[in-house]
């Protein structure tokens, strides 16, 4: 099995973006490697206001329902985009969450055309096991899979199917970046996206 890397931004610690001002470049050498495609980068969706909540988790078209981004979440992401064009990178695809706020995110980005996955999708405990289990394995098999030559893949979801995808242990392994309230890490994975 060829192995290679995921990145892991649950969100923005790579590149250190700021709502509040430009790219601050944390690792050129990472940046070189990501100019260079390979690597499939996953993006937990950016600031969303504390005060509201999924009150209608298994009706997603009613986006009124759901937490959403706050002007600095929507900010972070164009920022992130526009590092993704100023830096360079290379990115063939992006698949999100079909939770409102991830989506924005993922389209904010401008980097790539965007499609929406229920396999990406926060289930927790609106869905059965069996269906969280299904998308943690689906999500594992995004992870593993190498995107086209020359390119990167960005996924954009959430925390808990991080942990679901990767386990607790190596969630707790992301080193927090001092530059911002973001989170980074990159891991070894085999076709199947276990860690190695």
């Amino acid at each position: 099995m060829k192995r290679f890397t995921i990145l892991i931004l649950a969100f923005f610690g790579v590149i250190g973006i700021r709502a509040e001002g430009p790219a601050q470049l944390v690792d050129k050498d990472l940046v070189l490697t990501l100019q260079k495609g390979g690597y499939v980068i996953y993006m937990r969706h950016p600031r969303t206001n504390p005060d509201q909540a999924d009150t209608d988790p298994l009706n997603l078209d009613n986006i009124k329902a759901q937490r959403h981004l706050t002007d600095d979440g929507r900010k972070q992401a164009k920022a992130v985009g526009e590092a993704f064009r100023t830096l360079k990178i290379p990115v063939d695809r992006v698949i999100s969450s079909k939770f409102y706020r991830a989506h924005e995110a993922a389209k904010l980005l401008g980097v790539a055309e965007v499609t929406t996955s229920a396999d990406v999708s926060e289930g927790g405990l609106v869905v059965s096991p069996n269906e969280n289990n299904r998308r943690t394995k689906a999500l594992q098999q995004l992870l593993g899979t190498p995107p086209t030559a020359g390119k990167n893949t960005v996924i954009v979801g959430h925390k808990p199917n991080l942990i679901d995808a990767g386990g607790k242990d190596f969630v707790d392994t992301v080193k927090e970046n001092p530059q911002s309230s973001s989170r980074s890490a990159m891991a070894n994975s085999n076709s199947s996206g276990e860690s190695l």
